[in-house]
């Protein structure tokens, strides 16, 4: 491994820990921001112009928003309803979980069902027609496991 790649990794992971600091410290994420930082990279357009770090600049930003909109609501209600609010969304996580487990059984049952009567070849077929539940499922499962 040649010393560009491994400080182009090191960057990147660096990027990901300043990344974290500004929206842990609920700091407005920028590129100037994040450059001012950055042990290495000093320039916003070295993360505005590389489209890799561009977009983990955006996703984080999305999330910083995501956190504030969150925020603002949890300020609205007294501490007993976002206590409420809270236990509500813990339980609907809790059936979530619960239904992909449940799925996931069943899913491992029907491809042995499958696997006996005529194997994946037979499961393409049927699934022929739906490539892009195909890939979720695929995507999914890498996800999973």
């Amino acid at each position: 491994m040649n010393n560009e790649t491994e400080f182009q990794g090191d960057a990147e992971q660096e990027l990901i820990r300043v990344l974290e600091y500004l929206l842990a410290e609920d700091v407005p994420i920028t590129a100037r921001a994040v450059a001012r930082l950055h042990p290495t990279l000093k320039a916003a357009s070295s993360i505005t112009r590389n489209t890799a770090r561009s977009a983990l600049l955006a996703k984080f930003q999305a999330r910083q928003a995501e956190f504030r909109r969150w925020r603002s609501r949890s300020t609205k209600l007294s501490s007993s309803d976002s206590a409420a609010t809270l236990a509500a969304k813990d339980s609907q996580i809790s059936d979530l979980e619960a239904n992909v487990q449940l799925l996931t059984a069943s899913h491992v049952a029907m491809l042995r069902a499958v696997g006996e009567l005529g194997g994946f070849a037979k499961w393409a077929q049927f699934y022929e027609s739906y490539a892009m539940i195909r890939n979720k499922l695929s995507t999914l499962g890498e996800s999973r496991f």
